[in-house]
């Protein structure tokens, strides 16, 4: 039989586990603006006048909790939102569409956001994380 004795570094774990959080937070804070230039740049938001677009902020109050909303404040946002089935205008914008966030995260233009998420992580988690 053989015993086994590990001691955890309560500091190290602290830190490991903060360290999403922190992480999360340093990215939203920072590119709050390139985010919502980024999702207007891949043109996926439906386009009349502009004010969906415009209407569009970053809500960062629960990221400790790891949620980060993005906003549109307009009374027609839910409806385009979630009826993709709308035969939306692609004069403006030419790849607009209901449910346009999700295409936007799955698309290559949220790789920056990760990147500097993966970084910031891996440097709070104090090499903990490779």
């Amino acid at each position: 039989m053989v015993k086994v004795r590990t001691l955890m570094n309560n500091r190290a774990m602290n830190r490991l586990r903060a360290a999403p959080e922190r992480a999360l937070i340093q990215v939203v804070e920072g590119a709050k603006e390139s985010i919502l230039s980024d999702i207007m740049v891949s043109e996926v938001v439906p386009k009349q006048t502009g004010e969906l677009e415009r209407s569009a902020t970053i809500d960062a109050s629960k990221s400790k909790r790891g949620k980060v909303t993005i906003t549109y404040d307009t009374p027609y946002a839910r409806r385009l939102y979630w009826h993709p089935e709308y035969s939306f205008r692609k004069d403006k914008n030419r790849h607009a569409q209901g449910e346009w966030l999700k295409a936007w995260a799955e698309g290559a233009k949220t790789r920056g956001v990760t990147k500097a998420f993966k970084a910031l992580l891996k440097k709070l988690a104090g090499g903990f994380i490779r």
